[in-house]
């Protein structure tokens, strides 16, 4: 709208309107976008589901010559081609090519000035703190703030790309903050109480302060934000963060029993306090973590933000560090080992499963669904050590589909590796003399839906051996 026309249109009005008693409805709002639990004092919505806003003007507002206009931005630099600005408003029609929608709300008691909004986001916005302005043709081009809103992905919601269907599902996955954490062997699976604690006080804050602190956004902080529409980068971030590894990420790793300085793994038995922790030492990581805490503190980021999630637990996991998915152990023909493998089983491992699209894989749903996402560093045959580059489709891992992005070689190892082992001769040959295709990637489990029962998931990741 150019500036003439807003000065025309302010000219029109005998009286110059203000803002009074804006009101964003937090309880009412977050109630209806299911994050009540999270604050009713701050307005915390999902994206693709409207919401209401009111205020008040010193004066009428005509629907047939007044205009409106709304600006929502988020992150620096807010940009509409990046998706992190968008300007909309009233009457409609003016705005059909903006992403956020507005309408005017049948509360409203326009001849006297009150007006109530019902604003809609698009079900791909990216996730984070919006600001939110309004100015109407009496005000020229003069912004009043309505306040501060967050926005999370929304599985209640059909065309966003985490949509879950099922309403238990999205309370076991999305809402419930306890829960449970296997570990042990296959022969003797036992069970840990979690509070993954994702609505807690001040946690939501401290999963934005996640994103905010990670090397990408650092790097180039307005794509960064842009790319938080998108629950694929999203959970490869958080993933990333998760560990210490190569960032200011939460949690150190550390296995060889030595934990002066720190906690021992088994100390924890929540996410809360580690990511208190984390935020209250200047984000220098938490001391210290193995798998299980690392999966459930990045299950609690995950579930805050919107995206549902759930805690798996692999038992005799695989460790293939070159990739050839097998895991390789070598003898030589005088009872000596003639080199050491960094290839392992381990009893157990755990990572989490991300429920979301992945259209960046096939035109169709082929791949939607679970996700295998594995926050633990893990080692490489070079002796230095990275983070899975998840996540990877369980729908892929079951048809060995290993050429696809992310990292599926890695998973499907874990889960489906052979164990061979080698007879290594003076003159540097081998020959293989046993083959276990049995072994590895027993008894996979998470908690099932709304009980503490353990669910075997294990036909998710792979096909019974001998199936054709």
């Amino acid at each position: 709208m150019t500036n003439k026309h807003w000065e025309r249109q302010r000219q029109m009005q005998k009286q110059t309107p203000t803002l009074e008693n804006k009101k964003l409805h937090c309880e009412k709002n977050n109630t209806a976008h299911n994050t009540n639990d999270i604050s009713v004092n701050r307005l915390i919505v999902r994206r693709g589901q409207s919401f209401l806003v009111t205020f008040e003007l010193h004066g009428p507002f005509r629907s047939t010559t007044d205009l409106m206009e709304l600006t929502v931005e988020t992150g620096p630099k807010p940009s509409e081609a990046l998706g992190t600005r968008s300007v909309f408003g009233l009457p409609e029609g003016r705005w059909k090519r903006s992403s956020w929608k507005v309408k005017v709300h049948q509360g409203s008691v326009l001849p006297a000035g009150s007006i109530t909004l019902d604003i809609t986001s698009p079900a791909d916005a990216p996730v984070g703190e919006y600001s939110l302005s309004v100015k109407t043709s009496a005000t020229a081009s003069v912004g009043s703030s309505l306040g501060k809103l967050l926005l999370l992905f929304n599985p209640w919601c059909q065309e966003d790309s985490v949509h879950l269907p099922e309403e238990e599902e999205r309370q076991e996955y999305v809402m419930r903050e306890q829960g449970l954490v296997y570990k042990g062997s296959d022969k003797y699976i036992s069970s840990m109480a979690w509070n993954f604690g994702q609505f807690e006080d001040d946690i939501v804050d401290i999963c934005l302060k996640l994103l905010d602190v990670n090397p990408k956004c650092l790097s180039d902080p307005a794509k960064d934000f842009s790319a938080r529409c998108n629950p694929i980068y999203v959970s490869r971030v958080v993933s990333a963060m998760i560990n210490a590894n190569d960032d200011r990420g939460v949690l150190m790793g550390r296995w060889d029993g030595q934990y002066d300085g720190g906690m021992s793994p088994t100390h924890w038995n929540g996410s809360v306090e580690v990511l208190r922790r984390w935020l209250k030492y200047g984000g220098n990581p938490v001391k210290y973590g193995q798998c299980w805490v690392f999966a459930a503190v990045m299950c609690t980021v995950l579930r805050c933000l919107g995206i549902p999630c759930r805690v798996v637990t692999n038992f005799q996991s695989a460790h293939d560090t070159d990739k050839n998915l097998t895991i390789d152990n070598f003898f030589s023909d005088y009872g000596v080992r003639p080199k050491k493998s960094l290839d392992s089983v381990w009893n157990y491992h755990v990572w989490v499963e991300a429920w979301m699209t992945r259209p960046d894989l096939s035109a169709g749903s082929l791949y939607d669904g679970w996700q295998a996402v594995d926050p633990t560093p893990q080692e490489k045959s070079t002796g230095t050590v990275f983070t899975a580059a998840d996540p990877a489709p369980v729908k892929a891992i079951l048809q060995g589909h290993v050429d696809l992005k992310y990292d599926v070689p890695f998973v499907f190892a874990e889960v489906n590796a052979d164990r061979v082992t080698w007879m290594v001769f003076a003159d540097g040959s081998k020959k293989k003399i046993f083959t276990d295709s049995v072994s590895v990637g027993q008894n996979i489990s998470t908690k099932a839906v709304g009980s503490d029962k353990r669910v075997d998931i294990t036909a998710n990741y792979k096909h019974a051996e001998g199936w054709y």
